[in-house]
């Protein structure tokens, strides 16, 4: 049966379709991550960005095409997360500036919002990259065009669209020589190509279930972090890790018969026989259960037993002491309207706190974990009561939705340093001049940036490959700038090494920042071998408090 057009019911369930479909395939597109790192966000980026656009549609009662356009242009701009979020969001800003005016939607017109979408994305990245999501948005607007003169019938263009665009998402590894040696697509290309499977299945009439979408606002990072935490009634009480080293093939029985016994005393269950080592986790009220039967099979190591109630109710306490703090600030009266402000993202309380010591206005956390929307940006920037507010967004992920929130701006003069990391921030403050103007400050800024070299210590989240380096699960793993320096099973002597790879003979200062799972005596036993393998450099050490990385250091 042929279809010539679309109207803006059908585009409708089309872009809900799609934005379910992401939802659901988020945590996969989050695996294509080319670093194996446990921060791996493109799939909840694209998700929550286009969510945030999907709630307004539901909140329609029966739109037109310019108000269906809006909702989804206006609801994606301002929910966008992550450079991959932003680039999602431009998309559909130039689908819909294309399509707003129509009342029905054909082969044409179609292929002409998706030379616009393109055209739009590519405008709005500084240095675009072949191998991305750009090029996936790229190989479906050529195919779309050369189809609109081939035939007028959707239902055979649409299925060729899908069928061209995974082919091109297919040859990003031959375009990015890190997608090839990851084994990997491109994640961000991944997710619009999911977005348009739904769309196509909405299109073929296909049951949605749409539940998910609630037909409200959707509440911004911000708000999420600032609403309190509540008392929960938590089941098993201790997370119990450990790995047993069998020194013998781990059979499948003995594996079916051990999670049988876990699940007797606990739940969240992760029991992976590999060889000769089994690596087990298991929330229990009863950790020395799990200890006593894991002993029948072998030696154990690597045993961490952590007591659930307590942090959730030390996490309780802390997230009402923060929430009366921000109430109290927010009671105070606005203080006069300064020349300058500045707007920092963070990532843990101890550089929450350096932030502000140093004059930072607003912090905005998340950072690593949590991306902020360039709608957080907004709200930061409304409440920064400034002629000029810097944003730093001390994160490579989050300057493009600084960007987004800086075009956005009317009533203020917004400036976006792009430091990639928190190091690059605090320098870039600290560089400031109050006697200098705002054009001079900038290039002062910038240029501070470019003599931070920043080094950040994780661990692997899977198996890989990347250049060199042998990486496999569990592994601790030292970032650079530019990528993976330093493996092995140490944190230390992989912080160590990692140093080793920044520190050269015009260096003068070290700074370490250490994480929440890097206890205070940790950090002086490091900090101290540090001194003594570089008496020549001034070393600085902060509690960092972030999550995820055990350590952040710089060099300058």
């Amino acid at each position: 049966m042929e279809i010539k057009t679309i109207n803006a019911d059908m585009l409708a369930k089309m872009f809900l379709a799609g934005a379910q479909n992401i939802e659901s395939k988020k945590e996969y597109i989050n695996e294509l991550n080319v670093f194996p790192v446990p921060d791996g966000d493109t799939g909840t980026n694209m998700s929550m960005t286009i969510m945030s656009a999907a709630k307004e549609v539901r909140a329609l009662d029966n739109p037109g095409m310019k108000e269906l356009s809006k909702a989804i242009s206006g609801g994606s701009l301002r929910g966008a997360r992550g450079n991959s979020g932003v680039i999602l969001s431009q998309l559909l800003r130039g689908f819909t500036k294309s399509i707003q005016d129509e009342t029905e939607i054909d082969a044409a017109g179609i292929a002409a919002a998706c030379i616009r979408a393109k055209e739009t994305a590519y405008k709005a990245v500084m240095k675009p990259k072949e191998g991305t999501i750009l090029t996936v948005a790229r190989g479906i607007a050529e195919k779309a065009e050369e189809l609109a003169f081939e035939t007028d019938d959707l239902a055979e263009i649409f299925p060729k669209i899908l069928d061209h665009a995974q082919e091109v998402l297919n040859q990003t590894p031959e375009m990015l020589p890190v997608l090839k040696e990851a084994g990997v697509v491109d994640s961000g290309g991944q997710g619009l190509l999911e977005v348009l499977r739904g769309a196509y299945d909405a299109f073929l009439g296909k049951e949605i279930d749409y539940s998910s979408i609630e037909p409200s606002a959707a509440p911004s990072a911000s708000a999420v972090r600032k609403a309190p935490m509540e008392e929960t009634d938590i089941k098993f009480g201790y997370c119990t890790e450990f790995i047993i080293l069998t020194g013998r093939e781990f059979s499948e029985q003995e594996e079916q018969d051990f999670k049988a016994y876990l699940e007797s005393i606990g739940d969240s269950i992760v029991c992976v026989a590999d060889d000769e080592v089994v690596k087990v986790h298991v929330h229990t009220n009863d950790p020395g259960l799990a200890i006593q039967k894991a002993l029948t099979y072998g030696q154990l190591t690597r045993m961490k037993i952590d007591n659930m109630r307590e942090e959730h109710h030390e996490r309780v306490i802390q997230e009402a002491e923060k929430l009366a703090a921000q109430e109290k600030v927010k009671k105070q009266e606005k203080k006069e309207r300064k020349k300058t402000g500045f707007i920092a993202v963070s990532i843990g309380e101890g550089m929450n706190e350096i932030f502000r010591e140093i004059g930072v206005d607003y912090i905005i956390e998340g950072g690593q974990t949590m991306n902020p929307s360039t709608d957080d940006m907004l709200q930061a920037i409304d409440e920064v009561n400034a002629d000029t507010i810097f944003i730093l967004p001390n994160n490579k992920n989050i300057v493009l939705a600084a960007n987004q929130a800086r075009d956005l701006t009317r009533d203020k003069d917004i400036i976006v340093i792009p430091t990639r990391t928190v190091p690059q921030g605090i320098t870039a403050v600290i560089s400031f001049s109050p006697e200098e103007d705002v054009d001079t400050n900038e290039q002062m800024m910038l240029e501070a940036i470019q003599t931070v070299k920043t080094g950040q210590v994780t661990y692997a989240v899977r198996d890989t490959r990347i250049g060199e380096k042998e990486i496999h699960e569990g592994d601790i793993m030292g970032i650079g700038d530019e990528g993976i320096l330093s493996v092995g099973s140490s944190i230390s002597e992989t912080s160590k090494e990692l140093l080793e790879k920044l520190v050269t003979e015009d260096s003068e200062l070290i700074s370490i920042y250490y994480g929440e799972d890097i206890s205070e005596e940790e950090a002086e036993r490091f900090v101290s071998e540090v001194e003594e393998a570089y008496p020549d450099l001034d070393v600085d050490a902060h509690r960092g408090g972030q999550p995820i990385y055990y350590y952040v250091m710089s060099v300058e």
